[in-house]
């Protein structure tokens, strides 16, 4: 029997913050969750859970329901009670030193400044997966908090439409451990937008 994945989708919860820069985590979790036509989310305390499969593989498709500076509160009260190992976690988070709407996949790491990936590693580590979403940076530090706490424009959308299919439908090949292939045809989807994104495809650990 294949071992069990976690997909951690980050961002901010309620409808206020859904469809903001720093939500992209979870708006790629849920492309994930309609492509392979999981059930509906459940509310387990400080965080919604879905359970699934992908090929032969049970997923488990979480979405926090802390603020994202508290994210590693709801992966933790996860990871207590089903007793995966951290590699079984892929934390699906958006960040600003990306081109828009690009992908980079890695093990390990540091935060980069993110407050989501940094509440994660303060209570679990950081051996886990990372599938980076590219959001871009507004180009001054200052700026920075109110660029990623504002909405996607109707571009950016729609360059995250292709962005997040190619995800979904090309998943199956990261549940079996596949990732430089994974990550060679998400590229490939990418490449098929009309106007074509940067796609970064580094799966060795950092």
């Amino acid at each position: 029997m294949n071992a069990p994945l976690v997909v951690v989708g980050l961002g901010n919860p309620g409808s206020a913050y859904e469809n903001h820069r720093h939500n992209a985590g979870s708006l790629a979790l849920r492309e994930l969750a309609k492509r392979w036509r999981f059930p509906s989310f459940t509310n387990k305390k400080s965080f919604e859970l879905s359970v699934g499969h992908i090929g032969e593989h049970k997923v488990f498709l979480l979405r926090p329901l802390t603020f994202m500076n508290d994210s590693g509160r709801a992966v933790r009260e996860f990871a207590s009670f089903y007793k995966l190992s951290l590699g079984a976690f892929l934390i699906v988070h958006d960040d600003l030193d990306l081109a828009p709407s690009s992908v980079r996949l890695k093990k390990g790491g540091g935060s980069g400044g993110h407050n989501g990936l940094k509440s994660i590693d303060a209570v679990l580590g950081n051996g886990y997966w990372r599938l980076r979403i590219g959001i871009g940076h507004p180009g001054q530090k200052d700026l920075v908090i109110p660029y990623v706490l504002s909405a996607f424009s109707k571009e950016e959308r729609e360059q995250l439409a292709f962005t997040f299919t190619a995800i979904a439908e090309n998943f199956p090949l990261f549940a079996c451990g596949e990732l430089d292939h994974f990550m060679q045809q998400v590229q490939k989807a990418l490449m098929h937008n009309p106007e074509p994104l940067c796609v970064y495809t580094n799966t060795k650990n950092a």
